[in-house]
């Protein structure tokens, strides 16, 4: 089975939840192969019956413990673009579509997608282009993320407080 897993994280994002549930972007995972969704809601109001996506089989669910495991099992993770679920996908080498919430203030979300983006390691769209981009998306541009070097960090401070 070919899995998209959708996160909101810990937050509310329903406008996500309504756009990748919507027929056009149904029929468009449809049309890519894919055959099963597994969706995290969040605090969102919106909770998809798991009729609502004929096709495929929608599994609902608001938190868990971790989600690394349902990354894990995924084909395609769509998150919304805190940096944290960002940070966790690329992390678990999985193909990322970030949904930037445009409704946002001030949206810091936004400037991390675009350069994310530049860098070739995931592919952003807001809610309004998502049925689009999954319709058009190359997953195969895509490059791995490279794991950070936190030894590199400790180095310079243990350098800059002179222990070294």
């Amino acid at each position: 089975m070919k899995t998209v897993f959708v996160t909101v994280g810990t937050t509310s994002f329903d406008d996500l939840i309504d756009t990748v549930t919507s027929d056009e972007s149904v029929k468009a995972l449809i049309q890519r192969g894919f055959t099963g969704v597994n969706l995290q809601v969040g605090r969102g109001s919106v909770v998809p019956d798991p009729e609502s996506c004929p096709g495929l089989k929608l599994q609902v669910f608001r938190f868990k413990d971790s989600i690394a495991e349902d990354m894990r099992h995924s084909d395609l993770v769509i998150s919304h673009a805190g940096a944290g679920s960002c940070l966790e996908a690329l992390g678990a080498n999985k193909p990322l579509l970030v949904v930037v919430n445009d409704k946002l203030m001030d949206n810091h979300q936004l400037e991390l997608a675009r350069q994310l983006q530049a860098d070739s390691h995931l592919i952003y769209c807001t809610c309004s282009t998502l049925p689009q981009t999954l319709r058009e998306m190359d997953l195969t541009t895509l490059r791995p993320f490279a794991p950070g070097e936190p030894q590199n960090f400790a180095k310079f401070l243990d350098k800059a407080v002179g222990l070294v």
